[in-house]
Formats: C-alpha cells, sequence, structure tokens
C-alpha cells in the first residue's frame, strides 16, 4: 500500500513538474537559454508565486530575480536559490530544483515564524534568487548573475556580452522586460541546493551531499585562422584549413587527460564556430572554447601548457595561425567548515545522513562563497549524467532535499554562521 505524500511535499512536486513544462523538449529535458521567452515565462511563474504569498519581488541590473520576506527588522537576509535558466536542450533538474526548494522552503519557513512555533524571533530576513545566466549557454562566461553580485564580474560590462546572433545581455534581458534597477539585498549567508550532475550519492546510497570545495577551473579561447579557398580546386599541398586545424587542437584537448591517473582532469570543446560555414569551401577561422578542470590547481596549468605548446605544433604543420588566451579561470573555492558542520547537524537531526563532497561543476553558490558564509548542497543524479534530456532525479530525493534545505535555513535564519566570515 502506497503511503500518501505530505501537503508540503505533493505542493513542491506538482510546483517543480509544472515549471518544467515550461520550454519541454521532446525527450523530456527542457531548453530554456538565458533571456528568452521561455526563460521570461518562467520569471513570471516565480514573480507570481512570490506575489502572491505577499512578498517583495526585485530585479537587478543583470537581470537576478529576488524574493524578499521581511521576518525581523533592520536585517539582512539570508539567501537562497540557484538558477532557472537551461542548457540548449538541457536538463529539467538542473538550477531549476534549487530555485523551487528555496521558495517552498521560504515558504514553510514563513508559516512557520507565523505560527509562532520559534522560541526566539528570527536574526535574520529570508530571500529567494533566481541567478541570472548561470548556465553560460548563451552568454559566455557562465555563473553571470552570481559573479556580478558578488563584485567578481563588472556588471557594464557582462551587460554588453553578446550571443553567437550578436544580441547583447542588455538587449536580450530587455526584450523580456527583466532589465531591472531594483536595489540589490544585504545578505548574511547563502544556500543552495542542486543535484550533484555526477554518481557518488547515488553509488553510496546518501541523500545528501555537503560540498566542501569546487575544483580549479579554466577555459582557453581559441581563434585558429587559415585561408578560405575552393575545396574541389584548390591543391590539398596549397590548402591551410582552419577546421582542419582546429579538428586536431580539440583531439589534443581531449587526449590531454591521459597524462595524469584516471579522474584526475576533465577536458573538453562544447562551443565551435566557423567561417564561412560553406560545404564548398577550405575553413578561414574557427573560434573554439577549451575547458579544462581539475582538483589540483597545477594539474590545470599543466595541462594547458602542454595544449599550447601542441598548439604551435600544429600552427607550422598547417600554415595556420592560432591565438590562444586564458579565459574564465576559477580558483578552488573551500565552503567554511562552520556550514558543513551545520549540514552534519542538520543530518543528524533529520536521521538522512550525508557525506561531504567535491562539486567539479561550477555554481553560483561558488561566486557566492566569495562574500558570504556559504552551505551548499547536492542530492542524488541518476546515472550521473547532466546538461542533457536524460538528466533525472527521483521525487523522493528532491523531497528530502527540500525538507533538508528548509532545516538549514530555519537555523541560518535563527543565526546560525552569524560569526563565519
Amino acid at each position: 500500500m502506497t503511503t500518501a505524500l505530505p501537503a508540503d511535499a505533493t505542493a513542491f512536486l506538482t510546483d517543480f513538474h509544472a515549471v518544467a513544462e515550461i520550454g519541454a523538449t521532446p525527450n523530456a529535458g527542457v531548453d530554456r537559454q538565458a533571456a528568452t521567452p521561455e526563460d521570461r515565462e518562467t520569471r513570471e511563474w516565480f514573480r507570481t508565486y512570490a506575489e502572491s504569498r505577499g512578498w517583495e519581488v526585485r530585479v537587478d541590473g543583470i537581470g537576478n530575480q529576488f524574493a524578499l520576506l521581511n521576518l525581523t527588522s533592520n536585517a539582512p537576509y539570508v539567501l537562497l536559490g540557484s538558477h532557472l535558466d537551461s542548457q540548449p536542450l538541457g536538463g529539467r533538474f538542473d538550477g531549476a530544483y534549487g530555485v523551487i526548494a528555496g521558495l517552498h522552503a521560504a515558504d514553510r519557513i514563513a508559516r512557520r515564524v507565523s505560527s509562532g512555533a520559534a522560541p526566539h524571533a528570527p536574526t535574520y530576513n529570508l530571500a529567494v534568487v533566481n541567478w541570472f545566466n548561470e548556465e553560460g549557454g548563451r552568454f559566455a562566461p557562465s555563473i553571470m548573475g552570481s559573479s556580478v553580485f558578488a563584485g567578481i564580474m563588472d556588471e557594464a560590462e557582462m551587460r554588453e556580452v553578446r550571443d553567437l546572433r550578436g544580441i547583447s545581455v542588455r538587449e536580450a534581458l530587455e526584450s523580456i522586460g527583466y532589465l531591472g534597477t531594483d536595489e540589490r539585498p544585504d545578505i548574511a549567508s547563502y544556500a543552495e541546493i542542486h543535484i550533484e550532475q555526477g554518481r557518488i550519492l547515488e553509488r553510496e546510497g546518501i541523500p545528501i551531499g555537503a560540498v566542501d570545495a569546487s575544483w580549479h577551473t579554466q577555459k582557453l579561447d581559441i581563434e585558429v585562422l587559415g585561408e578560405q579557398s575552393h575545396t574541389g580546386a584548390t591543391l590539398m599541398s596549397d590548402r591551410h584549413d582552419a577546421l582542419l586545424g582546429a579538428a586536431k587542437v580539440i583531439q589534443r584537448v581531449h587526449e590531454v587527460t591521459d597524462l595524469f591517473p584516471p579522474e584526475t582532469l576533465v577536458s573538453s570543446v562544447g562551443q565551435l564556430t566557423l567561417e564561412p560555414n560553406s560545404p564548398i569551401v577550405v575553413a578561414r577561422r574557427v573560434h573554439l572554447v577549451a575547458d579544462l578542470r581539475a582538483d589540483d590547481r597545477e594539474v590545470v596549468r599543466s595541462a594547458r601548457d602542454k595544449i599550447l605548446s601542441d598548439i604551435r605544433e600544429i600552427e607550422a604543420e598547417h600554415g595556420l595561425v592560432i591565438n590562444a588566451r586564458d579565459f574564465d579561470v576559477r580558483a578552488n573555492q573551500f565552503y567554511p567548515e562552520a556550514g558543513l558542520q551545520l549540514t552534519e547537524q542538520v543530518a543528524d537531526a533529520l536521521g538522512t545522513g550525508a557525506r561531504r563532497i567535491r562539486t567539479m561543476a561550477g555554481h553560483d553558490s561558488v561566486a557566492m562563497n566569495r562574500i558570504a558564509p556559504t552551505v551548499m548542497l547536492f542530492i542524488p543524479s541518476v546515472d550521473g549524467v547532466s546538461h542533457c534530456e536524460r538528466e533525472f532525479s527521483r521525487d523522493e530525493d528532491m523531497v528530502t532535499g527540500v525538507e533538508f534545505l528548509t532545516e538549514v535555513a530555519w537555523r541560518l535564519v535563527h543565526g546560525a554562521l552569524q560569526e563565519t566570515k
């Protein structure tokens, strides 16, 4: 006999699966790239959820969207959240789970405060955020909105970043009505829950991961310059094929991982554009971005140097010019020990269990951890896949995560981590 879910769990799942219909793809994924009509629709859902509960909604100058709950007077905010934008043909759990979980955790806390269940008034107020362009699929770099909030990226510069069609962030946000001017909230701490995007929790049968550090990451922005010519009439010995050079660069980016022990380094090229992109013209220019990540900064640096050395060989072999520059370099971030201990205390109180874990992927919490005490939580991902339509997490794991986040947030608004810098 199936046990009925509590009303709060049912309400969360109903909202989560409703939002998953926005920008839904035929294979159960979503396509909600930053500042598109689909992104606007999720933002309108967020706004409606907050305003229907009497919460204040703000939008700042880079499109970050905040829902503010005033629980006490003249105090900063404990901030919960993640992002609602997705990769092209992405999964419906990445980011969106954290935002919807944050909204439901905030609603539960607001009702608990109103009921007088706590012996003391909250120390802090509470807010939920939908960060702009975490994914970076349309506008590079990723983690844009939270990085601007944290002062890591310049707001004016980021508003002028353009997508592959030449549309700027500013123009895109204006087109969906979400280029705001509102004041950003003053925050006391930040908490985010996210799918793991790996398979450690699933393998070990543990429902919650407490993220203790992020991997060192960096990208290489690479431009391969050759000479445009006729694919049928130009002799092979007379060609300077930028696409051939780019293909060899891509191969070297992949093969560099073999120089290190298994699972030490990950690398990829995920975006490539070429000119003139005609079936009967040898390419004259190819632009690509290589992504390198490892727990150890020196591993990333060593891999980067090897790729640059390989690039010089490819240039000489094919008569090309290849320009490569460091881009979007992010050092390891270590989350505060007090936040990890708080997570473990909540796991003991709820009887869920938790384990410490590192994140290979970047998250908004990586930026926020620079300016405020930050707690980052994971729930299991089935098969460890993400950024694809097959991405999946079980309802029961999501429900457990919302309950866990609610208890973490409850303790944060009552002063946990207030001594942590």
